[in-house]
């Protein structure tokens, strides 16, 4: 059992991954491993419509970890996905990231993966990052993870985050249903429903 995190904050050490850093222990304590990647440190190129992936399954910028995520998520039971708030939006590198992320795994290959994310705040604008977020989710057939709250956790410094109590409530009470969700999944050990051929209408006539 495994479950990928993902960082896509400027700042290695920072909130989201200390918000990130509580649900990889908790998740360790239920038994299930995690790997953590920073991918938010440098300037991420985003998605050119290309297309290339959809053959190759690869992205053709091979200049950062999208290619190495996308890799490690293809036979991981789960994502999830971190963000800081940045104008009431997750990160422009974390979007970048994410949109090249989804799109090169393929959505098919994602189908029943458990998908969450989680977002860092000062102050305000952690509910409408966090929609966003959940939106690779549901495209994906990817059945959403929550949480006794919304999946956010506030404060100006790591320090400030592990202050907020209830917040960190929430992380570990999101990495104990992840864990349980993956567990029930994997002791059923059904097949997937049939895929239906896909269909793609075009709103012109």
């Amino acid at each position: 059992m495994n479950v990928i995190l993902v960082n896509g904050s400027p700042h290695a050490g920072g909130c989201t991954y200390t918000g990130l850093n509580i649900i990889k222990e908790q998740l360790a304590k239920n038994g299930v491993d995690s790997e953590l990647y920073h991918v938010g440190n440098k300037a991420v190129i985003g998605c050119t419509g290309c297309r290339s992936c959809w053959s190759t399954r690869r992205c053709v910028f091979n200049d950062d970890l999208v290619n190495t995520v996308a890799e490690a998520f293809r036979t991981a039971d789960g994502i999830i996905l971190g963000s800081p708030v940045h104008f009431a939006s997750a990160s422009g590198a974390a979007t970048s990231f994410f949109d090249r992320l989804f799109y090169s795994v393929g959505f098919n290959t994602l189908r029943l993966k458990f998908g969450a994310a989680i977002v860092s705040c000062r102050r305000g604008g952690a509910s409408a990052a966090f929609d966003q977020l959940n939106k690779y989710f549901t495209i994906a057939q990817m059945p959403v993870v929550s949480s006794c709250y919304w999946n956010s956790i506030h404060g100006f410094t790591p320090e400030d985050v592990l202050k907020d109590e209830e917040g960190v409530r929430v992380m570990r009470t999101l990495a104990n249903n992840m864990a349980y969700l993956i567990k029930c999944k994997n002791a059923a050990a059904l097949p997937l429903p049939e895929e239906l051929p896909r269909v793609m209408t075009n709103f012109i006539r």
